[in-house]
């Protein structure tokens, strides 16, 4: 009889991927779901990219590729790195992956040994704290609480520090808050890390490119070029171009630390699809306009999808100012019950209940670290959007 591993036992499946995969379900059954939970872009893959994948493909570039990445794309995300947030690296700083989760798992597996620890800014991104433990890590939360933002305190990073800490994640703009980190905020998290030699820092940078009202990308290496010789400088495709089912994540780092995630990765999956690289490469070469374009247009979905959450009963939203998420706070909501007889006592009860009730897909706060939150992905039509906030208004108007 099969026995799931130890290392498994408290590692759950993925709630936003759970999600997707429950509204597949009702879909296929001809339930006409509205789904708002997956943080996956709903613009095409650039054309040219896809021109360029298919030329690479009938010229026969389909043979194994270089562990770490096709020297082209390497050249791009070198070029990306000095065009986008003035860092220069070597190409044997540089490698790519089955995507920017892929570069971290890599990462951590690489580097943690059983006891050491995993500072996540809380809420984070759910795979943070699950990878931390595969490779034996211990993840240490600290609270970003929404009364600051939902950003990270320095005072809170330094209390969190230990003689055991290995890394510290910063992702900004965040998901699941969209919070973003202005460079003042971002010299004071530098400032701490400056005075911790032995810590690691991974800036997951997916969603650089969506900033929105006045607000500017800044990544710590770029701050802080002190601690560029620890900091893993993590970004991919999937987000900025609609590129999520290519597959294409990429790194910046330390040399020693590029040579042992290359190592590692060699045991997982080796390099990835050559066609997938051949679109990365144009996608990074060729013109930008669309980033600028595409987050002007999230901006818009935005700031429609914070006015209609403001208007339901029992929700209050912060207006984040990036990525393409808002964190709405249903506390008002608790201890109501739904007209299907549904009690919410916590967050995960109101996207069940909303689910079941009024067939729009959400993900909870609990799932992110934080609580009484849900989650709601802007990243798809705005007559999806809202429809969506129309049956999320109406559930929580027919609260008892």
């Amino acid at each position: 009889m099969f026995e799931v591993a130890e290392r498994l036992r408290n590692i759950k499946v993925s709630a936003s991927a759970a999600m997707t995969r429950k509204v597949r379900e009702l879909r296929a059954q001809g339930v006409k779901i509205v789904g708002l939970s997956s943080g996956e872009p709903d613009f095409p893959t650039p054309p040219h990219a896809i021109e360029a994948a298919h030329k690479a493909a009938l010229a026969g570039e389909t043979k194994y590729p270089p562990q770490d990445g096709i020297k082209p794309l390497k050249e791009a995300i070198q070029r990306k790195f000095q065009r986008d947030n003035d860092l220069g690296y070597a190409l044997e700083e540089i490698m790519v992956s089955n995507g920017s989760k892929q570069i971290m798992y890599d990462a951590l597996m690489a580097s943690v040994n059983p006891g050491d620890e995993v500072i996540i800014p809380a809420p984070g991104w759910i795979s943070y704290a699950d990878q931390a433990t595969l490779a034996g890590a211990r993840p240490v939360p600290v609270s970003c609480p929404e009364n600051n933002h939902f950003k990270l305190r320095a005072v809170d990073l330094a209390a969190a520090i230990t003689p055991k800490t290995k890394w510290v994640v910063l992702n900004f703009p965040n998901n699941p808050t969209g919070a973003v980190c202005s460079r003042a905020e971002m010299r004071e998290i530098a400032d701490v890390l400056l005075a911790h030699a032995h810590v690691f820092v991974m800036a997951d940078d997916v969603y650089e490119h969506l900033t929105y009202d006045g607000f500017g990308f800044c990544t710590v290496a770029e701050v802080e070029p002190r601690l560029k010789e620890r900091t893993l400088t993590v970004n991919g495709a999937s987000k900025a171009y609609a590129m999520t089912g290519w597959r294409v994540g990429f790194a910046g780092g330390p040399r020693p630390m590029i040579a042992a995630m290359t190592n590692m990765q060699g045991q997982i999956g080796s390099g990835i699809s050559t066609i997938s690289q051949a679109a990365a490469v144009v996608a990074l070469n060729g013109p930008q306009d669309l980033l600028k374009e595409r987050a002007a247009d999230y901006q818009k979905r935005r700031d429609e999808v914070v006015g209609l959450l403001r208007q339901a009963k029992g929700l209050t939203c912060h207006k984040p100012e990036g990525a393409f998420y808002v964190f709405p706070n249903m506390a008002g909501c608790i201890g109501k019950t739904t007209p299907g007889g549904a009690k919410i006592a916590t967050d995960t009860d109101f996207v069940t209940a909303l689910l079941e009730e009024k067939h729009v897909a959400t993900v909870q706060g609990a799932a992110y670290g934080m609580s009484p939150y849900f989650r709601i992905s802007y990243a798809t039509d705005t007559a999806s959007l809202r429809e969506g906030c129309k049956r999320i208004q109406e559930f929580c108007a027919e609260l008892k």
